[in-house]
């Protein structure tokens, strides 16, 4: 009886659910053992996810720390421990990353369904450019450098000019990889992958720490360069100046020294944009993306809708450019003058305040706009943001650093008074710009398919309403040579002529027609664009030049901040270089990504 008991209920609850129809949001999933089961899987899944990442993120950190440990005793006590050592350990780390992106390339990236997804957002186009630029640059100061190590043999170790060597092969390898598998979700050998993915991080932050701390050896070159020539001024005839490691060629080493001097910025940048490719992959391994996270259609650059902005950071560029060269030209003579700095931070004077209040005009442009925000997970833009607010740090850090020094000393003195100004005004364009970029890469892109759609039909129709007197002509001419009568045998030379002629008439005006639908299509599409996606584009462009420029002049040597001598004298030479050589990389580091947040705010417009 207690058996028909529990059944009959069971069975009327199943006729009641077949007859009554079925209301999703009653139904219990959890009582479902399918349901249970995935939510386990799914839950073992993200716990060993999790473990993968912190067991990685562990023997990354213990990398790191051995490294720094091996270069700060190379900093406090060269004779313990040696150049030489520290590029010893850094070629082993390269050798194993190198053996693991082949394992990479050839095993597990082509076992079956290794690769299911790949995130669209990650490796953008600008920085796998940013990829094969500096690193064809690191490989250029690489061969100058075995090429320098080469001509002085005789006076150099082997570990000279089998380091580079390596370096050659790990730069080429890393490239190739990263061009080609950024955007790789991979889903086999999870554990491996991550490990694999943070000793090459581990390896690229050693290598820029170490670019970072021996930024000197630049400056050494310089100076050597200079007490050569005063030297050679200074010296009595007969009088023979002798060195331990002479070189036997100084055209050629020259040529050799001018190429490291150049391109050794571009080595540090190098590191940072393949530590911040490879992160994203190691967040992205495992990871599988719903169609919600696909989008439909991929994002093009086109140079629409902008006038004043191009025009603005053009002129801003080759003022920018000419400040630079007299800088250069002052700074590299033996006495260099006060007034080239009064120069240099003049413009920077003029151009912080402009690009903050651009920035702060198109932050308020993003509050008016109804646009939501995009809270899909993106590994990419959370990347993004952290380096933008991380490398901004360089920037402010040196700047309050000097506004302490120079309120301190003599905050009244010209030249001083101009340092705090751009201190001051640095900072502020700092923040206005990273509210700019960070609010931008949050906004929900609305798909402007349909608007430049509708935008193409309508300039068609008008271009082809503004032009009938066109067609007519180009039609009465067919018409004319269908309705010629046939010409006699003396007259083909001049039927030739005639058709000729009216060939190339026709060119002429296909050509005009061409060139009239372009200039109408484009001020169609920018006066169909509303005024906020004008004034966002034209702003957003403004500013990718203006930080390509302040990006250009401190990569290539223009230093005031610490050739003017106040805050050196402040703080101390040793000090002041350790904070100097912190904050710069970073803040060229930050002006090159900034180009590539507002590259994406200005295609999102």
């Amino acid at each position: 009886m207690s058996d028909k008991k529990v059944s009959k209920p069971c069975h009327r609850c199943k006729n009641r659910s077949a007859s009554v129809p079925t209301d999703a949001t009653k139904i219990h999933y959890e009582e479902f053992w399918l349901y249970r089961h995935c939510s386990s899987v799914q839950q073992r899944d993200r716990q060993a996810q999790k473990a993968g990442q912190l067991f990685s993120g562990l023997l990354a950190m213990n990398v790191v720390f051995l490294g720094s440990a091996f270069i700060s005793s190379m900093i406090f006590n060269n004779v313990a421990i040696t150049l030489a050592d520290v590029w010893i350990l850094l070629s082993i780390l390269k050798v194993l990353c190198l053996f693991w992106i082949i394992y990479y390339l050839l095993g597990t990236s082509r076992q079956p369904h290794a690769v299911l997804y790949r995130d669209s957002h990650a490796g953008a186009i600008w920085i796998r450019g940013s990829v094969l630029l500096f690193g064809s640059c690191s490989i250029l100061l690489n061969v100058f450098q075995i090429g320098y190590n080469t001509i002085l043999v005789h006076c150099k170790s082997k570990v000279e000019i089998l380091y580079p060597s390596i370096g050659i092969l790990f730069i080429c390898t890393q490239a190739y990889f990263l061009w080609h598998h950024c955007k790789d979700c991979i889903q086999v050998q999870h554990n491996f992958t991550r490990c694999g993915l943070m000793v090459t991080i581990a390896t690229n932050l050693l290598l820029w720490l170490l670019a970072v701390t021996n930024d000197t050896l630049h400056m050494e070159i310089e100076s050597q360069m200079r007490e050569h020539k005063i030297a050679r001024l200074e010296e009595a005839p007969g009088n023979e100046t002798t060195t331990l490691c002479t070189c036997p060629n100084m055209t050629i080493c020259k040529v050799f020294q001018k190429g490291y001097i150049l391109l050794y910025p571009f080595s540090t940048e190098y590191c940072l944009v393949c530590s911040s490719v490879l992160y994203v992959m190691w967040k992205n391994v495992g990871r599988r993306i719903s169609h919600h996270h696909i989008p439909n259609n991929k994002r093009k650059f086109k140079l629409q809708g902008v006038v004043f902005g191009p025009l603005l950071g053009t002129i801003a560029v080759i003022i920018g450019a000419c400040v630079f060269m007299m800088y250069q030209i002052q700074a590299t003579s033996l006495v260099p003058s006060h007034q080239v700095i009064v120069i240099y931070y003049s413009y920077y004077i003029v151009l912080l305040p402009l690009m903050s209040v651009v920035a702060v005009i198109g932050t308020i442009i993003h509050a008016l706009e109804k646009k939501e925000l995009d809270t899909l997970k993106n590994p990419t833009r959370s990347l993004d943001v952290v380096l933008l607010m991380a490398a901004a740090l360089g920037q402010i850090g040196m700047s309050y650093f000097s506004i302490v020094a120079l309120v301190a000393t003599d905050p009244r003195d010209p030249l001083n008074s101009l340092s705090l100004s751009y201190s001051v005004l640095l900072i502020f364009q700092n923040i206005t710009q990273n509210v700019f970029v960070i609010d931008g890469l949050h906004r929900r892109h609305v798909a402007a398919a349909a608007e430049a759609k509708h935008a193409g039909h309508s300039g068609q129709n008008t271009v082809a309403a503004e032009m009938p007197g066109e067609e007519e002509t180009t039609l009465n001419i067919n018409q004319e040579h269908s309705q010629t009568p046939p010409a006699k045998e003396e007259d083909t030379k001049e039927e030739q002529n005639r058709e000729a002629y009216s060939q190339r008439r026709m060119s002429m005006l296909e050509l005009g027609q061409e060139i009239r639908k372009a200039s109408l299509s484009y001020i169609h599409t920018y006066s169909h664009l509303s005024w906020k996606r004008r004034a966002l584009r034209e702003i957003s462009f403004f500013l990718v030049l203006c930080n390509i420029i302040l990006w250009v002049m401190p990569t290539f040597g223009a230093h005031p901040i610490f050739e003017n001598g106040m805050e050196r004298s402040f703080y101390g030479y040793s000090t002041w270089f350790a904070i100097v050589n912190f904050g710069l990389p970073l803040g060229v580091f930050y002006h090159m990504h900034s180009v590539g947040g507002l590259l994406e705010v200005y295609v999102t417009a």
